[in-house]
């Protein structure tokens, strides 16, 4: 299926495949760098969709840094702690944090938060169990 969405995103011109960025040592999974904003997603080594633009947590609830693996995958989650829907989320941290839908120009309780087209992308690729790297 992840092969079948990166060629179509590819001929439609959406996606260029290209070794992942600099800095990540992803071979499927997803690739986020704080200081940029951006993420994107991994196929075999290659970037296969990506970067987007994101939003991560502000200042008292950063994001981690770190290599973490998909723990778990919610189509249509709520945040208790915050009261807030968390559309297509995919949690990669066992404290909750996760990526999902949400205003990019805003910063999160940690979270990723992605475009609606662009999370419903990562939730769609995104397996259990694949890796998750956050760089500064």
């Amino acid at each position: 299926m992840r092969v079948l969405i990166a060629t179509v995103l590819l001929i439609l011109g959406f996606a260029v495949p290209a070794q992942a960025q600099a800095g990540c040592t992803v071979y499927n999974g997803a690739c986020l760098v704080k200081s940029t904003n951006q993420a994107w997603l991994v196929f075999n080594g290659n970037t296969s969709y990506g970067p987007v633009p994101i939003s991560h947590g502000k200042p008292g609830y950063e994001t981690p840094v770190g290599t973490f693996s998909v723990l778990r995958k919610v189509k249509n989650d709520w945040s208790v702690p915050y009261n807030g829907p968390m559309p297509n989320a995919v949690y990669f941290t066992t404290s909750g944090i996760a990526f999902h839908q949400g205003d990019t120009n805003v910063q999160s309780h940690g979270c990723i938060r992605l475009s609606a087209d662009a999370s419903l992308v990562f939730y769609d690729n995104l397996m259990i169990g694949e890796k998750v790297q956050v760089l500064p």
